[in-house]
């Protein structure tokens, strides 16, 4: 009897202690998430972001993106990355409501409050913290509410930005294909090539046929003006990194015209001109080359393995004579 009593006991307690938890893990979730208005993509006009007092403005004109309020023009990709956060944020779950922000990054010291606006109406406000463990949620907070939340992706590295690291650093931009001339000099030494058409002779094997014959094909060739061949393998290496030129950083204390007797120069001519002229390094352990561009307003930095690829000795353009040899006799 005493034994059946103690299991009327044990089974009262295991039910009274799994109603508990049933409960307690009910009222975790009795819980609203915040609605977060719907934001149409590309009608975000004004992003700011504040980090430990530092504060960087971004500002859309014209459907270009600059850095006020210096006015310099900022990387399309990571602006990009950006609003694709603001436009796509979503909350997963609620995380704490105790107001303990140092552990999730959220406190002063730590946080990156990102804004954004469509005209003057503010649409996001958040302040972002570190990611969660499974490293596909962050931390975040929205504007006033003390409350912390889980967003979905992990997106805090996107907004570690300053103002260097998001100013666009193309300084050169063309169509390699659009190129006709190319003129480089170094100190005394210079070339001047041109991409010209050069007849293909028909194969011996397909004799002509005068009446039906179609026009003589033609390829395009590099050449200097004495008509020596170009080498093909460093040119188009060359105009390749012209073509997609980045600088390595912004010099912001000088201006172009205070840059003077360049150690090598490119001109490019064709649909457009472009031009680069690299200077002697400011510092004689400096690891970069002072640069000015058609393409940009501002003078930057190059590094050394950058000016490697530019700063050929000019006659390294054209090939050796064995070669012109070779390639006579193939033809």
């Amino acid at each position: 009897m005493k034994a059946k009593k103690e299991y009327v006991i044990l089974i009262l307690i295991i039910a009274a202690l799994s109603a508990y938890l049933l409960m307690r893990s009910t009222d975790r979730t009795l819980y609203r998430l915040p609605a977060l208005a719907d934001l149409e993509p590309g009608k975000i006009t004004k992003i700011e972001i504040s980090r430990a007092g530092d504060a960087i403005i971004l500002k859309k004109r014209d459907n270009q993106w600059f850095l006020e309020p210096m006015g310099y023009l900022a990387d399309t990709n990571q602006v990009n990355d950006m609003l694709a956060v603001f436009e796509t944020l979503s909350l997963a779950a609620l995380v704490s409501e105790s107001k303990d922000y140092q552990r999730y990054d959220l406190h002063p010291a730590k946080r990156i409050t990102a804004k954004a606006w469509q005209q003057d109406a503010l649409m996001r406000n958040l302040d972002i913290g570190k990611a969660a463990s499974s490293f596909r949620h962050t931390f975040v907070k929205l504007g006033d509410d003390s409350r912390v939340f889980q967003a979905t992706d992990n997106f805090r590295g996107k907004f570690e930005q300053t103002p260097d690291s998001l100013r666009d650093r193309g300084v050169l931009s063309f169509k390699t294909t659009d190129i006709q001339t190319v003129q480089l000099t170094k100190g005394k030494t210079s070339a001047e090539l041109l991409r010209r058409e050069v007849p293909v002779k028909p194969s011996l094997s397909q004799p002509e046929k005068p009446d039906t014959a179609p026009p003589a094909a033609v390829k395009y060739e590099w050449q200097d003006r004495a008509g020596k061949k170009a080498n093909d393998q460093n040119l188009n290496r060359l105009l390749t990194t012209l073509g997609s030129l980045k600088c390595a950083r912004y010099i912001d204390d000088r201006n172009k015209d205070s840059f003077s007797e360049p150690i090598y120069a490119v001109k490019l001519k064709g649909v457009r001109q472009h031009q680069i002229d690299i200077f002697a390094k400011l510092e004689k352990d400096a690891e970069n080359y002072p640069a000015v561009s058609s393409g940009s307003d501002y003078p930057f930095l190059l590094s050394d393995s950058q000016t490697q690829q530019i700063m050929k000795d000019p006659n390294e353009f054209l090939q050796e004579e064995g070669d012109n040899k070779e390639e006579a006799e193939k033809k």
